[in-house]
């Protein structure tokens, strides 16, 4: 039976990084796990790559057939965006999956899979460190929209509380204040050992 590994982390922890490497590494042969969301596409996203954009009627239509596994709702200074998973794309049968979500998303994956097909990352960053790297990805919008940025950065704040974290079982924390080769060893050492 396949796994889950899931990386979790505020916004500008340095998870997609870390979630790129893996991939492009491939010393474990994860499957891209690709999300639903109703945001907006950003400059250099593509429909499949890192997500599958739809619009809010498709995410109903998908809930009405039962095929989504975990979802959640941010309400941004333009409106409420999901983000969602759906059971269509995940065949635990024959292979292994690597994706991102949040601690909330994380109580859903085990609630529907059996905690030991599920191995949570969490990827830990200083707020200074964070602040920073959400202001440079910004500035490299056509559009920045950095009310957004700090609304996205603040619930984060809440949703990555050490209450919040200490109310769950990770699989492991991972301190991403260095390089991303610091980063990358400490969580090839937690695949190396759960995979």
């Amino acid at each position: 039976m396949g796994k889950i590994v899931l990386l979790m982390g505020p916004s500008s922890s340095g998870k997609d990084s870390i979630y790129q490497r893996i991939l492009t590494e491939n010393h474990f042969a994860l499957q891209k796990m690709i999300m639903y969301t109703t945001r907006p596409k950003r400059i250099h996203e593509k429909q499949g790559r890192e997500y599958y954009f739809c619009t809010e009627e498709e995410m109903i239509q998908l809930a009405q057939e039962k095929k989504i596994i975990e979802a959640r709702k941010y309400d941004t200074v333009y409106g409420p965006w999901y983000y969602f998973t759906t059971m269509e794309n995940i065949h635990l049968e024959t292979q292994n999956y690597l994706g991102m979500n949040t601690l909330v998303g994380l109580d859903n994956y085990l609630k529907y899979y059996d905690p030991k097909n599920i191995i949570s990352i969490l990827i830990q960053t200083e707020d200074r460190i964070r602040l920073t790297r959400a202001l440079e990805r910004e500035n490299g919008q056509e559009n920045p929209k950095y009310d957004e940025m700090c609304r996205r950065f603040l619930a984060d704040s809440v949703d990555f509380s050490k209450e919040n974290i200490q109310k769950r079982k990770i699989t492991a924390i991972i301190d991403n204040n260095g390089t991303l080769e610091e980063s990358m060893e400490q969580v090839n050492k937690v695949l190396s050992l759960h995979l």
